[in-house]
């Protein structure tokens, strides 16, 4: 599937509400104590959303990929300040009184959720990221006419043979074998 905006993209979306989301944790009395934790918590978790589509917009596969590992890194820095703030809250956690306990039970809920889905961001721009390195388009800044020729030529060829092979495994199951099969 192509997008056209970063908006479409199911990695951003997935950033985006990451985001959201440690926004709203941060709103929490326990991330009002002193300190930049929250701060740099919304900064990381806001950064993911950001250097994707920023690495979308800039038009090239090399400056996209770039954006992307730094998108990434910022995925990897949310969950190391969750660990964090999880191990604070274990800590505050001993020394509070019985009616904050559901309280405290929830963040870290909330925390362990937020850290798969910053592990799921990361794993999709991986896989995105490795995508890109395996292709030939260096992005649509470098396209010019005879490019986008020769991708679309090579496109249509490829979805011809694999449309060829698939009848005549329909019609010969015994000579040619299963195009889809699984190795």
């Amino acid at each position: 599937m192509k997008y056209q905006r970063f908006e479409e993209l199911p990695a951003w979306k997935a950033a985006l509400e990451l985001a959201e989301r440690v926004y709203g944790l941060t709103r929490t009395p326990f991330f009002s104590q002193p300190g930049d934790l929250r701060d740099q918590l919304r900064r990381a978790a806001l950064s993911v959303s950001n250097n994707i589509a920023e690495g979308f917009e800039r038009g090239s596969t090399a400056e996209l990929l770039a954006f992307l590992y730094i998108a990434r890194g910022s995925a990897g820095e949310v969950r190391s300040m969750l660990h964090f703030a999880a191990r604070l809250i274990d800590a505050d956690g001993k020394s509070q009184i019985s009616n904050l306990k559901s309280q405290i039970s929830d963040m870290k809920s909330e925390i362990s959720s937020l850290k798969s889905l910053a592990e799921s961001c990361s794993r999709q721009i991986r896989a995105w990221a490795n995508s890109l390195q395996n292709t030939d388009i260096k992005g649509q800044r470098h396209l010019n006419d005879s490019s986008r020729d020769r991708y679309q030529s090579k496109r249509r060829a490829d979805q011809f043979k694999r449309k060829l092979a698939e009848s005549l495994h329909q019609t010969h199951p015994g000579l040619y074998p299963n195009p889809n099969a699984q190795e």
